[in-house]
């Protein structure tokens, strides 16, 4: 059983910056594959974001991709999105998930365990 927890949500500017962390109970980190999606309202969950276990490999979505940063430190048991340039479109709630897949996984179906999620908000 893995508990992911978030942080960092909120109300930036457009051009703002935010960091996300999610931090995970559990002693098999470095394990699992971490991911992050967002759903803005009326909207599917949509991937953002995933990073391998061990290998720390990383695959982006195209609509993110050169803004945002993922990275994890498995000896805090916690992956991090940075978010950079942010766009009114970015608006979402943003979930950490974890999956039992050693490589990335894009779909939510492929992750087990999921956070309550945080708000970011960019004004335009």
């Amino acid at each position: 059983q893995v508990q992911l927890v978030e942080s960092g949500g909120g109300l930036v500017q457009a051009g703002g910056s935010l960091r996300l962390s999610c931090a995970a109970s559990g002693r098999t980190f470095s394990s699992y594959g971490m991911g992050w999606f967002r759903q803005a309202p009326g909207k599917e969950r949509e991937f953002v974001v995933g990073i391998s276990g061990s290998a720390g490999v990383t695959y982006y979505a195209d609509s993110v991709k050169g803004r945002f940063t993922i990275s994890r430190d498995n000896a805090k048991n916690t992956v991090y999105l940075q978010m950079n340039s942010l766009k009114s479109e970015d608006t979402a709630v943003y979930y950490c998930a974890a999956t039992y897949y050693s490589r990335v996984r894009r779909l939510p179906g492929e992750y087990a365990y999921w956070g309550q999620g945080t708000q970011v908000t960019v004004s335009s």
